[in-house]
């Protein structure tokens, strides 16, 4: 049986349907369903993503049986449009798009009016009646297919066209728009065009529309791995192996004068969630205007005052489809001569307020459940809900104002450049500040703190994407005055240069001079009621890693509840301590070290006094000191010198005490245990401090839960050593205190063998805490502090699929954590069990251990709503898995 490789949409019958986007991308099976729905869509067909995936894995080659049916589906195509592909007279010209399964705004390419050549544009201009639209739609056509098949770029285009404006203003015509170009003009930058392909190329412009429509066709299936589509594939964790279909659709022209547009919407405001009918539109332009920010573009409400029958169709339409979809809808119209015609409908992106909120609403509205309201957010976006804003109590130089694009405040040095703005970001935050941006800006955007933009509106592709990663935004910006030359932006008489400080609200479009305090937002009344649902939903608590009060707070305000990882080494660097802790390393004997542990033992008593009060009653988790001691030492002899003036010790003695704990491998080396072993008294002292300050606030009626963790423990032995410290010193402050303390001894399971041989540690330990950051370290052999340097590599060749470190890698270290459980499970029945590795925060990792039935996780405070709703999403998935199991 013969393959189908093409789907045919046409006069309200489609051979597809929403449910295909596999298959027929998210493009074209949102035209399929709006075909059969009865929606206006210029007819066409779609390339299924089979031939996508056969092209990459045959080095280029497409199936042979593609041909014929290609050939069919464009005859049938003419037959439909009354219309010849190529005939001067009656000529049929098409639009060749991309659309993968998710939508990948601007990242693969596009290219309008295909099927025109030097004949066809004569017979364009006389059956439109209008010779400038004619060859204005041609030297579009050129640009694009020049640009997207042979590789020439936008901008040497765009040179002859800005040429050809100045040539005009010489003779007297003041030109501010291209539609202000006449016929003769276009004829002319035609000419230039073509001349410029030759150049490039080293051949003519093709003029055999046939050969143009299969070029067109293969470069869409190339772009889906060029470097923009990668680049937004990896950070949105989309897979490579998916493909794009290949959308071949009747031309519609919304440039045929004041009565035809374009524009794009959304059926709900996608910044703040708002119920309104939401977009922007073009008179007399084609799509690619008003994305690309070439002009600026009307709020949709004025197509109503404009072409009102024309507005309230296109209301009533969009207002079905997103009933029908039951979620927010993203589209794009085209009207040709006061008919309207959609080309596309997709789910819309969204800023976190906005998908919060239309969330909440659509289950209060009874479209969707709550439980498919939770499944809609990624854990990730609510990240951008805590992103910080500017301080009310400011008062900023507002140098210029632009439209609010995406929400958060950005304070940053000013780069003109994607690649300045990568280089530069490692070192300081940066504000990437373009004319627009393209999909070539991915890399920059993506390093910059935030966006700005002189033109394009809230759809531009800066907007789109900058929502998209959470980025604040300021588009349309068109008091700024760029000069790429000069590397500066001129508002009036303030000249802003590169490494200048700005700062954007990108919740009110403001641009602002210089650096400006920010705070931390306030969450909305939804964002209460969705965390609502969520935990009611989870099944797991979720925990902050913490290690002073004010984290602790903030990890509160979150919905922590309890802290999983509170590291003690990080008290001992604070400025007043850190000379403390070095005389007690550079002591020579248990007496001199016990002196200087004893004026550390307050400071540590407060800090847990601190943790327990903002905890108020949830369990609080200290593990022992972790670190190698010379990480506390001087690292140069000048340092040492330094040092031997405030301690009263030797410069010679501090620094031979340096060099004598140098390790060649640290992380493997005297840490964790093994320092509690070899000094007791360090265990001791951390343990006495911690349950002196359970006891005294148990004493006034307070709730304490102390869990006390060690460290890398490999063996039950040294986790028997460790503990026999813990609960002698428990013993001595319960007699002291006179009352009886609740504490729980357990351990990191951050060694291999740790978790292979749990169930014999499981016998005294009460509690396990995974460490995936050290257990992914041992189990790889990578160093974490180093494996960034060949890590991303192994993503760029697919050795690797996820960073490992940001991911918990399931098969390998997650094989690991199962045995953990399991082994320890069996030794001790209720053994609480955690994590609290910073994959505590990664909504898959988060997964994974909801599936093997861990109690918490802990993350970062900022990170632990996240961890809340990828709980919940993990339980819903869970419980639909087992329904759709016993329906079976």
């Amino acid at each position: 049986m013969v393959k189908k490789y093409i789907y045919f949409f046409a006069n309200g019958k489609a051979e597809g349907n929403a449910k295909m986007k596999d298959l027929l991308g998210g493009k074209g099976a949102g035209l399929a369903e709006m075909t059969n729905a009865g929606v206006p869509v210029p007819p066409g067909f779609t390339i299924t993503t089979e031939v996508c995936r056969y092209y990459y894995r045959h080095q280029g080659k497409l199936p042979k049986e593609l041909d014929s049916q290609f050939k069919k589906a464009l005859a049938k195509l003419e037959k439909v449009n009354e219309k010849k592909f190529g005939d001067p007279v009656n000529s049929l010209l098409v639009s060749v798009r991309s659309g993968a399964k998710y939508s990948m705004p601007g990242m693969m390419d596009t290219i309008l009016n295909l099927g025109l050549n030097d004949e066809v544009v004569q017979g364009l201009a006389r059956a439109s009646g209008d010779p400038r639209f004619a060859w204005d739609a041609y030297r579009r056509f050129i640009q694009m297919f020049g640009n997207v098949v042979k590789g020439i770029e936008k901008n040497e285009f765009e040179h002859i066209l800005e040429k050809k404006k100045k040539e005009k203003m010489l003779t007297g015509n003041h030109l501010k728009l291209d539609t202000e170009l006449k016929a003769e003009d276009w004829q002319e930058v035609v000419k230039e065009y073509k001349k410029l392909y030759r150049e490039k190329v080293g051949e003519d412009f093709p003029q055999e529309p046939f050969l143009q429509l299969q070029l067109a066709r293969d470069a869409v299936f190339k772009s889906w791995n060029n470097p923009r589509a990668v680049t937004y594939r990896r950070l949105n964790k989309i897979s490579d192996d998916l493909g794009t279909a290949v959308n071949v659709q009747t031309m519609v022209f919304g440039n045929l004068g004041e009565d035809s547009g374009t524009g794009v919407g959304f059926t709900r405001n996608p910044a703040n969630g708002e119920k309104e009918f939401y977009g922007e539109y073009l008179t007399n332009a084609q799509g690619e205007d008003v994305v690309a920010g070439i002009r600026t573009p009307k709020p949709i409400k004025e197509l109503g005052k404009e072409m009102p029958k024309v507005y309230q169709q296109l209301k009533n339409i969009t207002t079905r489809l997103e009933k029908h979809y039951r979620d927010v809808q993203d589209f794009e119209f085209t009207v040709e001569k006061g008919r309207l015609y959609l080309l596309q409908t997709r789910i819309g992106k969204r800023t976190a307020q906005a998908a919060i909120k239309i969330a909440v609403d659509m289950v209060k509205e009874k479209l969707i459940s709550k439980e498919e309201a939770i499944l809609r957010i990624e854990p990730e976006q609510i990240n951008q809900l805590l992103h910080p804003i500017i301080d009310p109590k400011a008062n900023p130089e507002v140098i210029a104002q632009g439209l609010p694009a995406s929400p958060g405040a950005a304070v940053g040095k000013v780069v003109f450049e994607a690649n300045l703005a990568v280089e530069k970001s490692k070192n300081e935050p940066v504000i990437l500040v373009r004319l627009e941006t393209n999909p070539d800006d991915i890399h920059g955007i993506d390093a910059a703190k935030g966006i700005l933009t002189a033109r394009g509106g809230m759809t531009s592709h800066a907007a789109v994407v900058a929502r998209g990663m959470g980025k604040p935004c300021v588009v349309g910006c068109e008091e700024i005055l760029i000069n790429y030359q000069e590397k500066n932006f001129q508002v009036n008489s303030i000249i802003i240069k590169e490494d200048d400080w700005i700062t954007i609200d990108g919740s009110a479009g403001r641009v602002i001079r210089g650096k400006v305090p920010l705070v931390e937002p306030t969450v909305s009344s939804e964002f209460a009621t969705f965390m609502s649902w969520v935990d009611r939903l989870r099944k797991l608590r979720v925990r902050a890693n913490a290690d002073i009060p004010r984290d602790a707070r903030v990890a509160r305000q979150f919905g922590a509840e309890g802290i999983g990882l509170c590291r003690t080494e990080h008290m001992f660097f604070a400025q007043d301590r850190l000379p403390l802790m070095q005389e007690m390393i550079i002591a020579d004997n248990e007496t001199e070290r016990r002196k200087a542990l004893d004026k550390l033992f307050p400071l540590q008593k407060n800090d847990f006094l601190g943790l327990f009060r903002e905890m108020k009653g949830y369990p609080v988790t200290i593990r022992t000191l972790d670190p190698p001691l010379h990480e506390f030492l001087p690292k140069t002899e000048k340092d040492a010198e330094e040092l031997s003036k405030k301690i009263g010790i030797s410069k010679e003695k501090i620094w031979n005490k340096s060099l004598t704990l140098h390790e060649f491998n640290p992380m493997l080396g005297h840490r964790g245990c093994r320092l509690g072993i070899t000094y007791p008294e360090i265990t001791e002292m951390q343990a006495r401090a911690i349950l002196e300050a359970a006891a005294e606030l148990a004493k006034v009626g307070d709730i304490v839960i102390p869990e006390i963790m060690i460290p890398l423990v490999g063996t039950l032995e040294e986790f028997k050593d460790q503990r026999e410290i813990v609960d002698r010193v428990a013993k001595e402050v319960m007699e002291k205190y006179k009352i009886e303390i609740k504490y729980l001894v357990g351990t990191m399971i951050e060694v291999p063998r740790a978790a292979l041989t749990a169930d014999e540690i499981a016998s005294s330990a009460q509690f396990f805490s995974f460490g995936t950051n050290d257990l992914t370290q041992m189990t790889y052999g990578f160093s974490r502090d180093d494996a960034g340097k060949f890590i991303k590599i192994y993503r760029e060749k697919k050795i690797l699929k996820e960073d490992p470190f940001q991911t918990l890698d399931q098969n390998g270290v997650g094989e690991l954590i199962e045995i953990g459980i399991k082994k320890g499970r069996k030794k001790r029945k209720g053994l609480k069990i955690g994590i609290c590795g910073e994959h505590g925060g990664d909504p898959e990792s988060v997964k994974f251990c909801h599936r093997v039935g861990m109690d918490y996780v802990s993350a970062s405070p900022y990170r632990v709503p996240v961890g809340r709703l990828a709980l919940a999403q993990a339980a819903i998935l869970e419980k639909k898995k087992f329904l759709e199991y016993t329906a079976k």
